[in-house]
Protein backbone atom coordinates (compact mmCIF):
# COMPACT_ATOMS: atom_id res chain seq x y z
CA UNK A 1 0.00 0.00 0.00
CA UNK A 2 1.49 3.23 -0.76
CA UNK A 3 2.34 5.64 1.86
CA UNK A 4 0.95 9.39 2.15
CA UNK A 5 4.28 10.58 1.69
CA UNK A 6 4.90 8.73 -1.39
CA UNK A 7 1.31 10.03 -2.86
CA UNK A 8 2.27 13.27 -2.08
CA UNK A 9 5.71 13.06 -3.53
CA UNK A 10 4.14 10.94 -6.81
CA UNK A 11 1.54 13.83 -6.84
CA UNK A 12 3.85 16.64 -7.11
CA UNK A 13 6.16 15.39 -9.70
CA UNK A 14 3.00 14.28 -11.96
CA UNK A 15 1.80 18.01 -11.69
CA UNK A 16 5.43 19.07 -12.29
CA UNK A 17 5.48 17.03 -15.63
CA UNK A 18 1.83 17.54 -16.86
CA UNK A 19 2.69 21.77 -15.86
CA UNK A 20 5.64 21.25 -18.49
CA UNK A 21 3.65 19.42 -21.21
CA UNK A 22 1.07 22.45 -20.91
CA UNK A 23 3.34 24.95 -20.89
CA UNK A 24 4.94 23.86 -24.08
CA UNK A 25 1.16 23.17 -26.15
CA UNK A 26 0.86 27.08 -24.96
CA UNK A 27 3.81 27.68 -26.55
CA UNK A 28 3.39 25.58 -29.39
CA UNK A 29 0.02 27.12 -30.09
CA UNK A 30 1.56 31.11 -29.26
CA UNK A 31 4.48 29.89 -32.41
CA UNK A 32 1.79 29.48 -33.93
CA UNK A 33 -0.36 32.19 -33.73
CA UNK A 34 2.91 35.37 -33.44
CA UNK A 35 6.21 34.13 -34.23
CA UNK A 36 6.24 31.55 -36.58
CA UNK A 37 5.14 33.96 -39.11
CA UNK A 38 7.22 36.63 -37.83
CA UNK A 39 10.29 34.72 -37.39
CA UNK A 40 9.47 33.27 -41.41
CA UNK A 41 9.35 37.03 -42.46
CA UNK A 42 12.47 37.79 -41.26
CA UNK A 43 14.33 35.47 -42.15
CA UNK A 44 12.92 35.89 -45.75
CA UNK A 45 14.12 39.21 -45.45
CA UNK A 46 17.30 38.64 -44.58
CA UNK A 47 18.04 36.23 -47.20
CA UNK A 48 16.88 38.63 -50.44
CA UNK A 49 19.18 40.83 -48.31
CA UNK A 50 21.46 38.63 -49.08
CA UNK A 51 20.89 38.27 -52.56
CA UNK A 52 20.39 42.04 -52.83
CA UNK A 53 23.74 42.63 -51.50
CA UNK A 54 25.48 40.09 -53.66
CA UNK A 55 23.99 41.97 -57.31
CA UNK A 56 25.17 45.35 -55.69
CA UNK A 57 28.99 43.66 -55.11
CA UNK A 58 29.14 40.79 -58.14
CA UNK A 59 32.76 41.56 -58.34
CA UNK A 60 33.36 40.03 -55.15
CA UNK A 61 34.23 36.07 -55.64
CA UNK A 62 31.05 34.02 -54.86
CA UNK A 63 32.40 32.03 -52.03
CA UNK A 64 34.34 34.78 -49.89
CA UNK A 65 31.25 36.67 -50.30
CA UNK A 66 28.95 33.41 -49.18
CA UNK A 67 32.02 32.95 -46.36
CA UNK A 68 31.42 35.86 -44.85
CA UNK A 69 27.58 36.15 -44.79
CA UNK A 70 28.07 33.07 -43.62
CA UNK A 71 30.20 34.17 -40.57
CA UNK A 72 27.54 36.68 -39.36
CA UNK A 73 25.63 33.73 -38.12
CA UNK A 74 23.87 32.03 -40.88
CA UNK A 75 23.91 28.45 -42.98
CA UNK A 76 23.88 28.82 -46.71
CA UNK A 77 23.38 26.64 -49.27
CA UNK A 78 24.53 27.62 -52.82
CA UNK A 79 23.23 25.15 -55.53
CA UNK A 80 23.77 25.83 -59.34
CA UNK A 81 22.18 24.56 -62.30
CA UNK A 82 24.14 21.05 -62.41
CA UNK A 83 22.84 20.44 -58.94
CA UNK A 84 25.96 20.58 -57.35
CA UNK A 85 25.46 22.23 -54.03
CA UNK A 86 28.05 23.79 -51.57
CA UNK A 87 27.65 25.02 -48.24
CA UNK A 88 28.84 27.65 -45.70
CA UNK A 89 29.03 28.11 -42.59
CA UNK A 90 28.13 25.06 -39.99
CA UNK A 91 26.78 22.63 -42.60
CA UNK A 92 23.48 21.81 -42.30
CA UNK A 93 22.23 18.54 -39.62
CA UNK A 94 19.84 17.50 -42.07
CA UNK A 95 20.48 17.85 -45.86
CA UNK A 96 17.64 15.98 -47.34
CA UNK A 97 16.16 18.33 -49.89
CA UNK A 98 13.78 17.16 -52.75
CA UNK A 99 15.95 17.99 -56.45
CA UNK A 100 12.22 19.09 -57.53
CA UNK A 101 12.45 21.50 -54.88
CA UNK A 102 15.61 22.94 -56.36
CA UNK A 103 14.90 23.31 -59.55
CA UNK A 104 11.82 25.03 -58.63
CA UNK A 105 13.96 27.68 -56.48
CA UNK A 106 16.81 27.50 -59.76
CA UNK A 107 13.97 28.55 -62.08
CA UNK A 108 12.53 31.67 -59.96
CA UNK A 109 10.07 30.74 -58.10
CA UNK A 110 11.16 30.60 -54.08
CA UNK A 111 11.00 28.73 -51.64
CA UNK A 112 9.58 29.04 -48.08
CA UNK A 113 10.19 26.06 -45.71
CA UNK A 114 9.79 27.55 -42.42
CA UNK A 115 6.09 27.53 -42.73
CA UNK A 116 5.88 24.43 -43.96
CA UNK A 117 4.03 21.85 -41.35
CA UNK A 118 6.53 19.22 -40.76
CA UNK A 119 5.57 18.32 -36.65
CA UNK A 120 3.45 17.94 -34.13
CA UNK A 121 4.85 20.45 -31.77
CA UNK A 122 5.83 23.66 -34.33
CA UNK A 123 8.07 25.12 -31.86
CA UNK A 124 10.34 22.49 -31.93
CA UNK A 125 10.56 23.54 -35.46
CA UNK A 126 11.88 26.78 -35.10
CA UNK A 127 15.03 24.82 -33.42
CA UNK A 128 15.60 22.19 -36.58
CA UNK A 129 18.96 22.26 -38.12
CA UNK A 130 17.28 20.58 -41.74
CA UNK A 131 17.50 21.85 -45.36
CA UNK A 132 14.14 21.70 -45.45
CA UNK A 133 13.74 24.54 -43.09
CA UNK A 134 15.14 27.25 -44.61
CA UNK A 135 14.64 29.79 -47.26
CA UNK A 136 15.28 29.36 -50.67
CA UNK A 137 15.33 32.80 -53.35
CA UNK A 138 17.06 32.55 -56.88
CA UNK A 139 20.58 34.23 -57.47
CA UNK A 140 22.35 35.09 -60.26
CA UNK A 141 26.10 34.44 -60.22
CA UNK A 142 28.72 35.85 -62.71
CA UNK A 143 25.35 35.40 -65.13
CA UNK A 144 24.15 31.75 -64.20
CA UNK A 145 21.25 30.78 -62.26
CA UNK A 146 21.70 29.65 -58.85
CA UNK A 147 19.57 28.47 -55.60
CA UNK A 148 20.14 29.95 -52.39
CA UNK A 149 19.14 28.57 -49.73
CA UNK A 150 19.61 29.92 -45.89
CA UNK A 151 18.45 29.68 -42.21
CA UNK A 152 20.07 31.75 -38.91
CA UNK A 153 22.91 29.39 -37.24
CA UNK A 154 20.72 29.18 -34.15
CA UNK A 155 23.99 27.33 -32.67
CA UNK A 156 25.70 30.55 -32.92
CA UNK A 157 23.82 33.04 -32.67
CA UNK A 158 21.75 32.14 -29.62
CA UNK A 159 23.87 29.12 -28.71
CA UNK A 160 25.00 29.63 -24.89
CA UNK A 161 21.54 30.78 -24.15
CA UNK A 162 20.02 27.71 -25.60
CA UNK A 163 22.33 25.55 -23.26
CA UNK A 164 21.84 28.08 -20.21
CA UNK A 165 18.16 27.84 -20.31
CA UNK A 166 18.24 24.07 -20.80
CA UNK A 167 20.58 24.09 -18.12
CA UNK A 168 18.00 26.19 -15.58
CA UNK A 169 14.92 24.30 -16.71
CA UNK A 170 16.66 21.00 -15.97
CA UNK A 171 17.79 22.31 -12.82
CA UNK A 172 14.47 24.06 -11.58
CA UNK A 173 12.71 20.31 -12.10
CA UNK A 174 15.38 18.86 -10.43
CA UNK A 175 15.32 20.84 -7.10
CA UNK A 176 11.75 21.37 -7.60
CA UNK A 177 11.69 17.62 -6.96
CA UNK A 178 14.05 17.29 -4.63
CA UNK A 179 12.34 20.25 -2.48
CA UNK A 180 9.00 18.24 -2.93
CA UNK A 181 10.63 14.95 -1.55
CA UNK A 182 12.02 16.99 1.79
CA UNK A 183 9.00 19.73 2.15
CA UNK A 184 6.34 16.16 1.55
CA UNK A 185 7.67 15.19 4.89
CA UNK A 186 6.70 18.50 7.06
CA UNK A 187 3.21 17.51 5.60
CA UNK A 188 2.79 13.95 6.22
CA UNK A 189 4.95 14.47 9.43
CA UNK A 190 1.37 15.55 11.75
CA UNK A 191 -0.31 13.40 10.10
CA UNK A 192 1.78 10.90 11.07
CA UNK A 193 1.32 11.84 14.68
CA UNK A 194 -1.98 12.22 14.28
CA UNK A 195 -2.11 8.27 13.00
CA UNK A 196 -0.24 7.50 16.24
CA UNK A 197 -2.91 9.23 18.48
CA UNK A 198 -5.28 7.44 17.26
CA UNK A 199 -3.59 4.10 18.04
CA UNK A 200 -2.83 4.80 21.39
CA UNK A 201 -6.75 6.47 21.51
CA UNK A 202 -8.02 2.54 20.28
CA UNK A 203 -5.74 1.26 23.11
CA UNK A 204 -7.22 3.31 25.70
CA UNK A 205 -4.26 5.75 26.11
CA UNK A 206 -5.94 9.33 26.19
CA UNK A 207 -3.28 11.60 26.75
CA UNK A 208 -2.09 12.55 23.71
CA UNK A 209 0.20 15.62 23.13
CA UNK A 210 -0.68 17.41 19.49
CA UNK A 211 0.84 20.70 17.96
CA UNK A 212 -1.82 22.88 18.76
CA UNK A 213 0.06 25.73 17.82
CA UNK A 214 -0.09 25.81 14.05
CA UNK A 215 -2.47 28.69 12.07
CA UNK A 216 -3.37 26.30 9.45
CA UNK A 217 -5.57 23.45 8.52
CA UNK A 218 -3.33 20.78 10.29
CA UNK A 219 -3.65 22.89 13.09
CA UNK A 220 -7.14 23.20 13.07
CA UNK A 221 -7.44 19.60 13.04
CA UNK A 222 -4.83 18.90 15.80
CA UNK A 223 -6.80 21.32 17.98
CA UNK A 224 -10.02 19.32 16.78
CA UNK A 225 -7.85 15.69 17.63
CA UNK A 226 -7.13 17.24 21.12
CA UNK A 227 -10.44 18.70 22.19
CA UNK A 228 -12.15 14.93 20.66
CA UNK A 229 -9.60 12.70 23.35
CA UNK A 230 -10.54 14.76 26.04
CA UNK A 231 -14.02 14.50 25.17
CA UNK A 232 -13.55 10.45 25.04
CA UNK A 233 -11.83 10.51 28.36
CA UNK A 234 -14.50 12.58 29.82
CA UNK A 235 -16.92 9.57 28.28
CA UNK A 236 -14.63 7.09 29.35
CA UNK A 237 -14.38 8.25 32.91
CA UNK A 238 -17.75 9.00 32.93
CA UNK A 239 -18.75 5.01 31.74
CA UNK A 240 -16.62 3.87 34.42
CA UNK A 241 -18.20 5.81 37.07
CA UNK A 242 -21.18 5.13 35.67
CA UNK A 243 -20.76 1.36 36.18
CA UNK A 244 -19.48 1.95 39.35
CA UNK A 245 -22.34 3.56 40.62
CA UNK A 246 -24.88 1.06 39.42
CA UNK A 247 -22.81 -1.41 41.08
CA UNK A 248 -22.99 0.04 44.25
CA UNK A 249 -26.53 1.08 44.27
CA UNK A 250 -27.60 -2.83 42.90
CA UNK A 251 -24.54 -4.08 45.65
CA UNK A 252 -25.65 -2.25 48.31
CA UNK A 253 -30.00 -3.59 48.93
CA UNK A 254 -28.87 -6.85 47.33
CA UNK A 255 -26.85 -7.22 50.52
CA UNK A 256 -29.06 -6.14 52.90
CA UNK A 257 -31.58 -8.45 50.98
CA UNK A 258 -29.33 -11.61 51.01
CA UNK A 259 -28.73 -10.75 54.50
CA UNK A 260 -31.97 -10.74 56.02
CA UNK A 261 -33.31 -13.06 54.08
CA UNK A 262 -30.60 -15.74 55.26
CA UNK A 263 -30.94 -14.56 59.17
CA UNK A 264 -34.84 -15.73 57.83
CA UNK A 265 -33.30 -18.71 57.08
CA UNK A 266 -31.67 -19.80 60.51
CA UNK A 267 -34.92 -19.74 62.27
CA UNK A 268 -33.96 -18.15 65.01
CA UNK A 269 -35.57 -14.80 64.67
CA UNK A 270 -38.98 -14.28 66.15
CA UNK A 271 -41.94 -13.84 63.89
CA UNK A 272 -41.61 -10.06 64.91
CA UNK A 273 -38.39 -9.69 63.01
CA UNK A 274 -39.01 -12.23 60.71
CA UNK A 275 -42.04 -9.67 59.45
CA UNK A 276 -40.04 -6.57 59.91
CA UNK A 277 -36.81 -8.26 57.88
CA UNK A 278 -39.54 -9.03 55.35
CA UNK A 279 -40.37 -5.30 55.05
CA UNK A 280 -37.23 -4.49 54.62
CA UNK A 281 -36.62 -7.20 51.91
CA UNK A 282 -39.53 -5.71 50.23
CA UNK A 283 -38.49 -1.75 50.63
CA UNK A 284 -35.08 -2.72 48.89
CA UNK A 285 -36.74 -4.88 46.10
CA UNK A 286 -38.46 -1.95 44.92
CA UNK A 287 -35.39 0.21 45.19
CA UNK A 288 -34.16 -2.26 42.92
CA UNK A 289 -37.34 -2.13 40.46
CA UNK A 290 -36.92 1.45 40.53
CA UNK A 291 -33.71 1.74 39.48
CA UNK A 292 -33.73 -0.88 36.60
CA UNK A 293 -36.73 1.17 35.42
CA UNK A 294 -34.76 4.64 35.44
CA UNK A 295 -31.88 3.01 34.11
CA UNK A 296 -34.31 1.33 31.01
CA UNK A 297 -35.32 5.06 30.89
CA UNK A 298 -32.36 6.67 30.69
CA UNK A 299 -30.72 4.61 28.14
CA UNK A 300 -33.91 4.91 26.19
CA UNK A 301 -32.97 9.02 26.62
CA UNK A 302 -29.83 8.49 25.16
CA UNK A 303 -30.45 7.05 21.74
CA UNK A 304 -30.17 9.76 19.23
CA UNK A 305 -33.32 7.96 17.59
CA UNK A 306 -35.65 8.50 20.39
CA UNK A 307 -38.85 10.07 19.18
CA UNK A 308 -40.84 12.65 21.01
CA UNK A 309 -44.77 11.80 20.98
CA UNK A 310 -46.35 15.38 21.03
CA UNK A 311 -49.51 15.72 21.59
CA UNK A 312 -51.41 19.15 22.63
CA UNK A 313 -52.99 18.72 26.25
CA UNK A 314 -53.76 20.76 29.47
CA UNK A 315 -50.08 21.23 31.53
CA UNK A 316 -51.69 22.60 34.69
CA UNK A 317 -54.56 19.82 34.27
CA UNK A 318 -50.94 17.22 34.38
CA UNK A 319 -49.65 18.95 37.12
CA UNK A 320 -52.93 19.34 39.31
CA UNK A 321 -53.20 15.51 38.90
CA UNK A 322 -49.95 14.62 39.90
CA UNK A 323 -50.47 17.04 43.26
CA UNK A 324 -53.90 14.42 43.53
CA UNK A 325 -51.48 11.52 43.34
CA UNK A 326 -49.16 12.50 45.82
CA UNK A 327 -51.46 14.04 48.33
CA UNK A 328 -50.59 10.93 50.73
CA UNK A 329 -47.39 12.60 51.11
CA UNK A 330 -48.03 15.72 51.41
CA UNK A 331 -50.73 15.97 53.54
CA UNK A 332 -48.96 13.27 55.87
CA UNK A 333 -46.27 16.46 56.32
CA UNK A 334 -48.97 19.29 56.28
CA UNK A 335 -47.31 20.64 53.68
CA UNK A 336 -49.17 23.87 52.57
CA UNK A 337 -49.86 23.97 48.68
CA UNK A 338 -50.07 27.31 46.69
CA UNK A 339 -50.96 26.80 43.47
CA UNK A 340 -50.56 29.49 40.52
CA UNK A 341 -51.76 27.28 37.48
CA UNK A 342 -53.47 29.49 34.61
CA UNK A 343 -55.16 27.47 31.67
CA UNK A 344 -52.44 26.21 29.73
CA UNK A 345 -51.62 24.20 26.30
CA UNK A 346 -48.45 22.83 25.21
CA UNK A 347 -47.43 20.51 22.50
CA UNK A 348 -45.46 17.66 24.02
CA UNK A 349 -45.01 14.00 25.23
CA UNK A 350 -47.28 14.10 28.24
CA UNK A 351 -46.25 10.88 29.41
CA UNK A 352 -41.97 12.34 29.39
CA UNK A 353 -43.09 15.70 31.29
CA UNK A 354 -45.03 13.67 33.73
CA UNK A 355 -42.23 12.22 35.00
CA UNK A 356 -40.50 15.71 35.06
CA UNK A 357 -42.69 16.97 37.41
CA UNK A 358 -43.53 13.97 39.91
CA UNK A 359 -39.65 14.11 40.01
CA UNK A 360 -39.64 17.79 41.05
CA UNK A 361 -42.91 16.93 43.56
CA UNK A 362 -41.66 14.37 45.28
CA UNK A 363 -37.93 15.49 45.81
CA UNK A 364 -39.40 19.02 47.45
CA UNK A 365 -41.94 17.00 49.48
CA UNK A 366 -39.34 14.77 50.44
CA UNK A 367 -37.05 17.60 51.49
CA UNK A 368 -39.18 19.74 53.22
CA UNK A 369 -39.87 19.88 56.63
CA UNK A 370 -43.57 19.33 58.11
CA UNK A 371 -45.27 22.64 57.88
CA UNK A 372 -43.30 23.98 55.04
CA UNK A 373 -44.53 25.38 51.76
CA UNK A 374 -44.69 24.01 48.37
CA UNK A 375 -45.63 26.50 45.53
CA UNK A 376 -45.88 25.68 41.84
CA UNK A 377 -46.27 28.50 39.35
CA UNK A 378 -46.67 28.44 35.44
CA UNK A 379 -46.02 32.11 33.45
CA UNK A 380 -46.66 32.03 29.81
CA UNK A 381 -44.14 34.22 28.07
CA UNK A 382 -44.15 35.36 24.33
CA UNK A 383 -42.04 32.45 23.22
CA UNK A 384 -41.66 30.01 26.33
CA UNK A 385 -43.35 28.87 28.97
CA UNK A 386 -42.02 28.85 32.77
CA UNK A 387 -43.10 26.07 35.31
CA UNK A 388 -41.68 26.92 38.65
CA UNK A 389 -41.92 24.69 41.86
CA UNK A 390 -40.21 26.00 44.86
CA UNK A 391 -40.18 24.81 48.33
CA UNK A 392 -39.47 26.38 51.65
CA UNK A 393 -37.46 22.62 52.71
CA UNK A 394 -33.61 22.38 53.80
CA UNK A 395 -32.50 23.32 50.56
CA UNK A 396 -29.14 21.97 48.64
CA UNK A 397 -25.87 23.84 49.21
CA UNK A 398 -24.23 25.98 46.72
CA UNK A 399 -21.28 24.02 46.35
CA UNK A 400 -23.71 21.19 45.12
CA UNK A 401 -25.79 22.82 43.24
CA UNK A 402 -23.54 22.86 39.95
CA UNK A 403 -23.26 18.63 40.45
CA UNK A 404 -26.81 17.87 41.18
CA UNK A 405 -27.75 16.76 37.45
CA UNK A 406 -25.20 14.17 37.30
CA UNK A 407 -26.09 10.37 37.17
CA UNK A 408 -25.73 9.17 40.43
CA UNK A 409 -25.23 12.12 42.03
CA UNK A 410 -26.66 12.90 46.02
CA UNK A 411 -26.84 16.33 47.46
CA UNK A 412 -28.47 14.05 50.21
CA UNK A 413 -25.51 11.75 50.81
CA UNK A 414 -25.09 12.33 55.09
CA UNK A 415 -29.10 11.69 55.40
CA UNK A 416 -30.74 8.82 55.87
CA UNK A 417 -31.17 5.87 53.44
CA UNK A 418 -34.86 6.21 53.74
CA UNK A 419 -35.14 9.47 51.72
CA UNK A 420 -32.21 9.09 50.02
CA UNK A 421 -33.22 7.89 45.59
CA UNK A 422 -30.83 6.50 43.10
CA UNK A 423 -29.69 10.15 41.87
CA UNK A 424 -30.89 9.50 38.74
CA UNK A 425 -34.56 11.69 38.75
CA UNK A 426 -32.63 14.70 38.30
CA UNK A 427 -30.81 13.37 35.41
CA UNK A 428 -33.46 12.18 33.48
CA UNK A 429 -35.42 15.20 34.22
CA UNK A 430 -32.95 17.36 32.89
CA UNK A 431 -32.30 15.26 29.71
CA UNK A 432 -36.71 14.64 28.89
CA UNK A 433 -36.46 18.53 29.23
CA UNK A 434 -33.57 18.67 26.49
CA UNK A 435 -35.78 16.44 24.14
CA UNK A 436 -38.22 18.90 24.18
CA UNK A 437 -35.52 21.81 23.56
CA UNK A 438 -36.26 23.36 27.23
CA UNK A 439 -34.08 23.94 29.90
CA UNK A 440 -33.73 23.94 33.85
CA UNK A 441 -32.42 26.58 35.96
CA UNK A 442 -32.37 25.91 39.63
CA UNK A 443 -31.69 28.37 42.79
CA UNK A 444 -31.49 26.85 46.50
CA UNK A 445 -30.47 28.25 50.36
CA UNK A 446 -29.46 25.90 52.93
CA UNK A 447 -32.38 25.95 55.29
CA UNK A 448 -34.58 28.35 53.30
CA UNK A 449 -35.31 26.14 50.17
CA UNK A 450 -35.17 25.21 46.70
CA UNK A 451 -36.52 26.78 43.56
CA UNK A 452 -36.46 24.62 40.20
CA UNK A 453 -37.97 26.90 37.02
CA UNK A 454 -38.41 24.56 33.83
CA UNK A 455 -38.37 26.84 30.69
CA UNK A 456 -40.61 25.18 27.94
CA UNK A 457 -40.80 26.61 23.92
CA UNK A 458 -43.98 27.93 23.35
CA UNK A 459 -47.00 26.20 20.84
Amino acid sequence: MKTLYTRIVVTFIVIAMVSSILALLLSNSYYLAKLRDKNEEQIWKITNEISTLYEQVHDLEPATYFTHIANMGFQLYVVNDRMEGTFYGTPFKHTQMDPEQIRLVLAGEPYRGVLQERHFLMVTGFFEDSLRNSIGVPIQVKGKPYALFVRPNLEQQIGGVRILMAFLLGLTFLFSIILIIIFSQYIVKPVKKLTEATKRIVGGNFEITMDVSRQDEIGELARDFTYMAQSLKQLDDMRQEFVGNVSHEIQSPLTSIQGFAQSILDKETSEEEKERYLHIILEESKRLSSLSKQLLTLASLDKESHVIKRSVYRLDEQIRQILIVTEWQWTEKEIAIELELPETDISADAQLLHQVWLNFITNSIKFSRPGDTLRIEIQKLETEILIQISDTGIGIPESELPHIFDRFYKADKARNRSRSGSGLGLSIAQKITQLHHGSIDVQSEVDKGTTFTVHLPRL
